[in-house]
């Protein structure tokens, strides 16, 4: 099976959420055991990414979190302005 990375599958899902996909950037730092995920979109985007209520965002760590255990990893979203 092929691993999917961390920073690939938040990217691909959050352009296609957003108006602007070109001011989509994701950063993976961590270590052996955990990561750490950083998203930054557009400030008009934001709504988008963070949802009502923060539904959006909360699916999207949902995802993430089902990647990063299949790799037997932590991981963490955050979404930065």
């Amino acid at each position: 099976m092929t691993e999917v990375r961390m920073k690939e599958l938040v990217e691909y899902v959050a352009k296609e959420l957003v108006e602007h996909p070109d001011e989509v950037h994701v950063e993976e730092t961590g270590g052996a055991r955990s990561v750490v995920v950083e998203l930054r979109v557009a400030r008009s985007d934001m709504g988008r990414v963070i949802g009502k209520n923060g539904r959006v965002a909360n699916a999207l760590r949902s995802l993430l979190r089902v990647c990063a255990a299949n790799s037997g990893k932590r991981a963490v979203l955050e979404i930065v302005e």
